[in-house]
C-alpha cells in the first residue's frame, strides 16, 4: 500500500453499508472504528466489485479512511447537522498513525492525502472537484487549503506520542 486518502463521508455519524463498501476503515461519532467491507490489499490491484471505490482514479494501492459525518455541508458558516466532532477526528489521526506505521507509508503531502487534495492533484480524474475534506468544526480556523498539513500534523504528532 503507498498511501492513505482521508474522507468523510457526507452522511451521519454511523457507518452505512453502503459506506463499508467504499471505505476501508470509518470513524463514527464517538471514536469508534468500523473495518470497511474489503480490506486494504484489495486496493493494491483494483478488480470490478472486489475492492474499496473510495477515490476515483486514485484506488489503486491507497487505503481509504473516512470520518462518518458532514451530511448537509455547503460551507463553513453552513455545516449541517453531523459535524465533524473533536474526539471523531482525533480518532482518525490515531488509527491514520498505526495504519501509515503498519505499511510503512510515510507521512508527507504524497503519500497521505485528503480526497480535495487528491482531486487537485490529479484534475482529469473523478476526484477533481470533491470537497471532503476542505473544513473541519473541531478546528475552525484551518483554512481550506491548510486542513491537509493540519491532518499530516496530527498524524505525525500521534506517530510520535502512540497515544
Amino acid at each position: 500500500m503507498k498511501r492513505i486518502i482521508i474522507h468523510w463521508t457526507a452522511g451521519v455519524y454511523y457507518p452505512t453499508d453502503y459506506e463499508k463498501d467504499h471505505y476501508h476503515f470509518l470513524i463514527d461519532k464517538d471514536g469508534g472504528v468500523h473495518c470497511g467491507k474489503y480490506k486494504p490489499e484489495n486496493n493494491e490491484i483494483c478488480r470490478v466489485g472486489k475492492y474499496a471505490a473510495h477515490t476515483g482514479g486514485g484506488n489503486t494501492g491507497s487505503i481509504g479512511i473516512a470520518l462518518c459525518a458532514m451530511l448537509g455541508f455547503k460551507n463553513k458558516t453552513c455545516i449541517g447537522k453531523y459535524p465533524i466532532v473533536k474526539k471523531q477526528f482525533e480518532s482518525a489521526m490515531k488509527l491514520c498513525a498505526q495504519i501509515a506505521k503498519k505499511y510503512n507509508i510515510a507521512v508527507n503531502n504524497q503519500n497521505i492525502m485528503t480526497h480535495y487534495e487528491f482531486g487537485i492533484k490529479h484534475p482529469k480524474t473523478t476526484s477533481a472537484g470533491k470537497i471532503d475534506i476542505i473544513y473541519l468544526p473541531p478546528y475552525p480556523w484551518v483554512s481550506k487549503d491548510e486542513v491537509g498539513s493540519f491532518i499530516r500534523s496530527k498524524i505525525k504528532w500521534y506517530s510520535l506520542n502512540g497515544e
